[in-house]
């Protein structure tokens, strides 16, 4: 008698976080770090200037919110821990295996998320980054990136006047207001003032753009393909003899063969490419009837979630592609591009290198060089009607409206022009109309270069431009975390100089104050002057 051994595999071996407790920044020195080395931190480092400048007691408190095992259950991974590596994750782009790699070799890194002293034990296994990105959503990355911002604000109050005006004499700039007021049209009028213009600080920028995600590119023609395949999988889960005697005919090699011919081919002309979306489309549709007939078997569905998913998403793929193909047309809404993400959308931005884009779109206000999201979805949608919206939030954040608001032509519509009036704030653009005789700048050509530069900053240095989370809510917090690294980045780059600006700012009041008890005079003091 023959005996067959089954070989148990052994269980994945995950060594264990540490449960070191959360210590306030407060409690943390350099001269505390230890080392195998037996030197000291470099002080002027990056990562312990930036570790200075981010406010750990308050995003901890952000953190915590989300957790529910703080009386039950076994302790938490120090919060610092774990924001601290979503930090260094998306400033140096790394994947989520190189980040612990990075941090257990780096001891400038394990300052910043908290260690006391240099280990040489990973901080957690890499696999915990995709129940971190669940945990902390587009929402929670947005209230830890505004705690951040007002922190620095409250710590480095800013001049209210704008950056052309900070060397112009006061009256100079009020004569400015008044001659630049714009009226329905955006057109200037002189001498037009608005009755709360004194409560308005600082000046606003948006725009929008997209947001690309990690998938193939995608053709009518490969979709149909992969939902094909996918169905054909769901066959064979779902067949069992005592249901049907012989196993449904899917003529996966003949179809396999009909698709390649076509997808190597170099050059298709448009009957063609139709011909071959009209096969796949047949293929697709004697599978998903195979699928219904199976599934008429069971008094239950026997799928798992996942499986369940994909059929729904295959589903609603044919029903699509069948009424694009009957219809000649090539648009459909809410079009699925991908059987794996079915979540993204096309993103029509009319750009000469990408006409079209595959992801989420984000809408962003730039404010001092910190970046807010305002809006992130995944439909595409006119960003014009959502200036108003961030106008409302820059109130809620800074306690007034804005002065000046810099917009793309696609935000300065009528109405806009109309409500911004209504408030006071000045919507600096072309005006609508005729342009007169004489020629009035009304926008320098570099004055959105800053949010332009930040869209470039977030792509070109920070994996903007490819998203490699694969669900939607992971997705819209890794899109969160890159807007977060842009104003630490930002942070770690202005604090040194605030810092800097404010001591000179409490000596220039203290000379005056000195100067004016004294009886002192500009002219006849060399010091003053």
């Amino acid at each position: 008698m023959r005996l067959e051994v089954q070989a148990i595999m052994p269980l994945a071996y995950k060594k264990r976080a540490s449960k070191q407790a959360y210590q306030s920044l407060t409690q943390l020195t350099i001269e505390g770090f230890e080392t195998p080395f037996a030197q000291k931190l470099d002080p002027t480092n990056r990562w312990v200037n930036l570790a200075r400048q981010v406010p750990w007691d308050r995003i901890v408190g952000v953190y915590l919110k989300q957790l529910h095992n703080q009386t039950l259950g076994a302790s938490s991974i120090n919060p610092r821990v774990i924001l601290g590596a979503v930090m260094i994750k998306h400033l140096k782009n790394l994947s989520d295996e190189e980040t612990i790699l990075e941090i257990q070799e780096n001891m400038y890194l394990q300052y910043f998320i908290g260690y006391s002293s240099f280990s040489t034990e990973p901080a957690f296994d890499p696999s915990l980054f995709v129940e971190i990105r669940k945990r902390l959503g587009s929402a929670e990355m947005g209230q830890i990136n505004e705690e951040i911002v007002s922190l620095f604000h409250q710590s480095h109050p800013s001049n209210p006047k704008n950056e052309s005006e900070k060397n112009l004499p006061d009256d100079q700039v009020r004569n400015q207001d008044s001659d630049k007021q714009t009226n329905v049209n955006g057109e200037p009028s002189q001498g037009t003032t608005f009755a709360h213009e004194g409560s308005h600080k600082g000046r606003l920028l948006v725009d929008a753009t997209a947001c690309p995600q990690d998938i193939a590119y995608p053709t009518d023609l490969n979709l149909l393909n992969d939902a094909r395949v996918k169905s054909e999988e769901l066959i064979d889960l779902l067949y069992r003899s005592e249901i049907e005697p012989s196993k449904p005919r899917t003529y996966r090699e003949q179809a396999r063969k009909n698709y390649l011919r076509f997808a190597k081919s170099k050059q298709l002309s448009r009957k063609q490419i139709r011909k071959a979306v009209a096969v796949q489309l047949r293929y697709l549709r004697r599978n998903l009837g195979h699928i219904h007939r199976l599934l008429d078997g069971y008094s239950t569905i026997p799928l798992k979630p996942k499986e369940y998913k994909y059929l729904l998403v295959i589903q609603e793929l044919y029903r699509q592609q069948l009424q694009m193909w009957q219809n000649r047309t090539h648009s459909i809404e809410h079009r699925i591009v991908s059987i794996h993400q079915p979540h993204v959308r096309p993103i029509v931005r009319g750009k000469a290198r990408n006409k079209t884009e595959f992801g989420a779109k984000l809408h962003l206000s730039l404010v001092d060089g910190f970046a807010f999201i305002d809006h992130l979805e995944w439909e595409a949608y006119n960003e014009g009607t959502l200036l108003l919206d961030s106008v409302e939030k820059y109130k809620q954040r800074h306690g007034s409206y804005p002065r000046e608001v810099l917009a793309d032509q696609i935000y300065c519509n009528r109405e806009n022009r109309r409500q911004l009036k209504e408030l006071g704030i000045r919507l600096l653009a072309k005006p609508l109309g005729r342009p007169p005789a004489v020629n009035q700048e009304h926008v320098s050509p570099g004055e959105r270069n800053p949010i332009e530069g930040k869209f470039g900053q977030a792509k070109n240095g920070y994996g903007l431009d490819r998203i490699r989370a694969r669900l939607s809510q992971t997705s819209q917090s890794w899109i969160a975390s890159i807007v977060l690294v842009l104003n630490l980045v930002n942070l770690a780059r202005v604090a040194p100089y605030c810092i800097w600006a404010t001591f000179w700012q409490k000596l220039n009041s203290w000379i005056n104050f000195f100067r004016q008890a004294l009886g002192f005079d500009k002219r006849h003091c060399l010091l003053f002057q």
